[in-house]
């Protein structure tokens, strides 16, 4: 008998049987409770992470990466026990639901294992906090910064200004370097050559005092200035210092070098490029001596 013809005969509208899952049947009323056992849900998950920012920006804990991860665990939580307490008022037995659907969950993971390591992959990231929104990350040779990290991807921003989706089983399964993991410090490099003729002793005196009055670097450690090698046509140094900003790194190694290209120049000392010396033997020489007075 269908619903229309119950509705004729008089039967209230919310004990209409609609359909059955896993032997119980679905009623209006079956679906009204579970809508709003899920409305409840929501709602009450909802305050919850109201008062666990509340708690923590009351305890001084504002970083806002830490607030969201905690914020976006206990919403997940909160869910899956909604779902969970919503399917078991209804009448649906979980656990004869999940043993009918085994053998479809097996052919199904095999077919989302992609999307099942990325998922695991989410929880772990969110759990171990090892990667937080507003991390510095290396990935694959090239410079992130994290916007937003989800259950399947982490979307990033590189430093040309573009959105990358990345997905989360790759930062969990390969080599990241972590930038701010437990501070913002970043040791800056770079590299100078300048000629065998120079006098030594004075580049070291330029590079240290032009590192030295470098502004925008942090006071907390020391410049550091070392002769690398002794090149092909040059003597090398490296120079680094400290920033606390490993984002800005493009720009504050632009402005290092200025300042030591200009802080050498104005010392005398000349910065080495590539050159060749040619020898000729004897012979070649007089042969080439007699081919320009033959001309």
């Amino acid at each position: 008998m269908s619903w229309q013809e119950r509705l004729k005969e008089g039967v209230p509208l919310v004990d209409i049987h609609l359909f059955d899952v896993g032997g119980t049947k679905i009623s209006v009323a079956t679906v009204v409770t579970f809508l709003l056992i899920c409305a409840a849900t929501l709602l009450i998950s909802r305050l919850l992470r109201r008062g666990l920012r509340r708690v923590l920006d009351s305890r001084g804990v504002t970083d806002e990466g830490t607030v969201g991860v905690a914020a976006r665990l206990l919403h997940y939580t909160i869910l899956a026990i909604g779902l969970g307490v919503g399917l078991h008022t209804i009448g649906i037995n979980l656990t004869g639901l999940f043993a009918a659907g085994a053998v479809f969950a097996v052919g199904l993971g095999f077919a989302m294992q992609n999307m099942t390591a990325n998922f695991v992959s989410g929880v772990i990231l969110l759990m171990e906090r090892s990667i937080k929104p507003g991390d510095v990350l290396e990935v694959e040779g090239q410079l992130i910064r994290v916007r937003d990290m989800g259950i399947r991807a982490t979307v990033a921003r590189t430093l040309d200004e573009e959105d990358l989706l990345i997905p989360n089983s790759s930062l969990v399964q390969s080599t990241v370097k972590n930038y701010t993991f437990r501070d913002s410090l970043f040791r800056l490099r770079t590299a100078v050559g300048v000629v065998y003729g120079s006098d030594m002793a004075l580049v070291r005196r330029v590079l240290e005092k032009t590192a030295g009055d470098l502004a925008w670097r942090t006071e907390q450690k020391s410049p550091r200035i070392l002769l690398t090698e002794f090149g092909d046509s040059s003597v090398n140094w490296e120079v680094s210092v400290w920033i606390e900003d490993p984002w800005g790194m493009r720009q504050r190694r632009s402005q290092m070098n200025e300042a030591i290209w200009w802080a050498l120049k104005d010392a005398g000392v000349v910065i080495a490029f590539p050159q060749l010396d040619v020898h000729f033997d004897a012979p070649v020489v007089e042969s080439l001596e007699g081919l320009r007075r033959a001309v």
